[in-house]
């Protein structure tokens, strides 16, 4: 049957069935045969997509009452963070989130976890209305909760988002300004390593009168710059400004500063295409990485690396005698917890058990963020380094995730497992 032709009914007439059992049918119709979709009308298709959005705010509200039981049973601790990002494979700061959120929903938004529970409402727009309503009372963000009960179905996130501030300034006018000089308290300048070998550099909660003549200025010196002869378009020449002063306050020559490039010497010598590493941001591809190294502040260090297993064994010193951390920093590249990314440079360095002895017997250097550093002493959390290098992390919940440690002349996934916590 072609697209052109009259579509199947999925489900009978005579027997209803609900959006979850219509789901299911569909899926079982689709693997049975892939064509399904495609003999579905444009008003069916649609349908469908609005179902399967649907059931997946059901199941996200059934997740977050989980994270939130699982919150409360560790008292309310960061650890609570750590597990949900281990187990979901996402980043500490976006568990964070989702464990507060959660916790809001429970506590203090009830109706919008109903909304949640009948398909209505899912986790990123919730999420709009627990961060806009955080800064009320109890009393104060029940009202809104109410009021926002009707209003938020069927809207994007950004009118969700507006629709919250708007109701939470309302009943709070005082609160409102007390939150934007809250806000002014948490600024900061923050950076996002992408993919492709760019970085983007933001400042959060500046003051608006600031950021505006702040831009104002990088506009007025790009425009200046922007003659019939320069190829770069304005955006790039804001960009480019920007750094500049970041960089030098003035335009000029930036400030010297290091960072940790890991690449091997076919790499280097144009030899090979294997990507490079950059500690904290993870793979680079040879061409950008034999740039940055052609650069004419640049300066080499080299790192004797292991021929089997590609982990460094011998760092050479530079201007300064070289001391047992720097090395070790430069051996893991990042926090060895898994799933952290922090820049090794950035991290302590901490003796680790190892597997299959005491505490204090023959112990190993072990790089931690200041974060996972801490949570390495909290109850029910238990690290070791086996002879290999592998970094084991046992949680409360009795699971175990690992990481191997990184080669330095090729790129490679570290690995993560879980398995399940002997009983001792």
């Amino acid at each position: 049957m072609t697209s052109s032709q009259p579509a199947q009914k999925l489900v009978p007439a005579t027997e209803p069935l609900n959006a979850g059992d219509k789901l299911a049918f569909v899926l079982q119709a689709v693997r049975a045969d892939p064509d399904t979709l495609q003999r579905m009308k444009d008003d069916q298709l649609i349908d469908f997509i609005r179902d399967i959005e649907g059931e997946i705010s059901k199941l996200q509200a059934l997740q977050l009452r989980a994270i939130a039981d699982l919150s409360v049973r560790r008292r309310r601790t960061p650890s609570a963070a750590s597990e949900v990002a281990l187990a979901l494979s996402i980043t500490e700061h976006r568990a964070s989130a989702i464990v507060s959120a959660a916790n809001a929903l429970i506590a203090r938004l009830p109706r919008m976890l109903n909304l949640m529970d009948d398909g209505k409402l899912d986790l990123y727009r919730a999420m709009k209305v627990t961060d806009a309503t955080a800064w009320l009372s109890r009393e104060r963000v029940r009202v809104v909760d109410a009021k926002l009960e009707d209003r938020v179905p069927g809207r994007n996130a950004t009118q969700v988002r507006r629709a919250a501030a708007h109701a939470a300034a309302k009943a709070d006018p005082e609160g409102a300004a007390l939150r934007t000089e809250r806000k002014l308290m948490e600024r900061r300048f923050s950076m996002h390593h992408q993919d492709t070998g760019v970085t983007h550099l933001s400042v959060n909660n500046a003051p608006t009168e600031k950021a505006t003549a702040a831009f104002v200025r990088i506009d007025q010196a790009a425009r200046a710059l922007k003659t019939p002869d320069e190829p770069r378009t304005l955006d790039q020449l804001r960009a480019d400004v920007a750094m500049d002063l970041l960089l030098s306050g003035t335009g000029g020559p930036g400030a010297r500063t290091e960072v940790f490039l890991h690449i091997d010497l076919d790499t280097y010598l144009n030899l090979s295409e294997s990507p490079a590493t950059l500690a904290g941001r993870g793979s680079l591809a040879a061409a950008v990485a034999r740039h940055i190294i052609g650069g004419p502040d640049t300066a080499l260090r080299r790192v004797l690396t292991d021929p089997r297993s590609g982990q460094a064994i011998e760092l050479s010193p530079a201007r300064h005698r070289l001391e047992r951390d720097e090395f070790i920093r430069v051996r893991d590249q990042e926090c060895r917890q898994p799933g952290c990314t922090r820049p090794a440079q950035s991290c302590d360095v901490e003796d680790t058990r190892t597997a299959g002895q005491a505490d204090g017997v023959a112990d190993q250097p072990v790089t931690y963020c200041s974060r996972h550093r801490k949570l390495k002493g909290q109850p029910g959390w238990d690290y070791e380094v086996t002879p290999d290098g592998t970094v084991n992390v046992a949680t409360p919940a009795e699971k175990v995730y690992s990481t191997t440690p990184p080669a330095q002349h090729t790129t490679r996934w570290r690995a993560k497992r879980v398995l399940k916590k002997p009983k001792k």
